[in-house]
């Protein structure tokens, strides 16, 4: 069993309360099975920070602003929602 993880059983299943089965995962028998999820809020701002500051530059047309607006909007959207999901994912269980 990984880690830290706590199995519980009820009746014939069995419940592991870190979400990972270790027969459909075999990797968390033996380590550490996560993400990152500080480090991943900090690389997508600084993605959608990166994205907003090729703005200033000497463009010919309009074309290079709206991609780079039109893809950091949904990157950073995608963050509050991240942000938001993690908030309030305690209040799922």
């Amino acid at each position: 069993m990984a880690g830290n993880a706590v199995e519980k059983r009820t009746g014939t299943e069995v419940s592991y309360s870190n979400g990972v089965d270790p027969h459909e995962e075999p990797s968390a028998e033996w380590g550490w099975h996560g993400g990152f999820p500080k480090a991943t809020q900090g690389a997508g701002w600084f993605t959608v920070f990166a994205l907003l500051i090729m703005l200033i530059g000497n463009h010919e047309s309009n074309t290079e602003n709206i991609w780079l607006v039109g893809i950091a909007i949904p990157v950073a959207a995608g963050l509050v929602y991240d942000l938001k999901r993690r908030r309030t994912a305690w209040r799922r269980n």
